[in-house]
């Protein structure tokens, strides 16, 4: 079955990079996955969204189709104000309650839940360039789109030894807290 989600946020939040992770480890896990981009010319600051798609099958069109996104992370107003509406009536979003907020009539549109990745990455963590790392866990918490210890793998093999510890934290923490919000 073909998934589609999409992250949004702003340059430098590690957004592409979590994509990238996803796609990776869908091929890692037997399959195919790809990440498509979107943002400004700004390097950091300006809205910045990645669709990932995951298929068994041969992947042909590498964007997401609009209002068929089942899942979305958002951690920033102006990305989530912006790419809000690729997602289908009903389906789940994700967002950063200190720098997100949907109106009432989004919370009647979609499933929003609210879990503060950043303030995790920033405090729990240590870090806060892990928040993309929360990020990851969260969605394959919420999700189930792909086996959560192949994620894992993939991401550690990404950063570097000094940051490893921190980044399986952070992944694991984002995995506790999307257990406790979607309870």
């Amino acid at each position: 079955m073909k998934r589609q989600l999409r992250f949004a946020g702003v340059g430098g939040q590690g957004v592409i990079l979590a994509g990238e992770i996803l796609a990776h480890a869908k091929i890692e896990e037997g399959g195919y996955g790809v990440k498509a981009s979107t943002y400004t010319s700004q390097v950091r600051g300006g809205p910045t969204k990645v669709d990932i798609i995951l298929s068994p099958d041969e992947i042909l069109f590498p964007y997401a189709n609009e209002g068929e996104i089942e899942f979305m992370l958002a951690t920033a107003q102006v990305s989530y104000n912006q790419f809000k509406d690729g997602v289908k009536d009903g389906g789940i979003i994700v967002v950063e309650p200190n720098l997100v907020n949907p109106t009432p009539e989004d919370r009647k549109r979609w499933k929003i839940y609210e879990i503060p990745i950043i303030t995790i990455a920033k405090e729990e963590v240590g870090n806060v360039i892990t928040q993309s790392v929360v990020a990851l866990g969260v969605t394959i918490e919420m999700t189930k789109v792909l086996d959560e210890k192949v994620v894992e793998e993939v991401m550690l093999s990404t950063v570097p030894e000094k940051v490893k510890e921190a980044n399986k934290k952070a992944f694991t923490l984002g995995v506790k807290y999307a257990k406790e919000a979607s309870k």
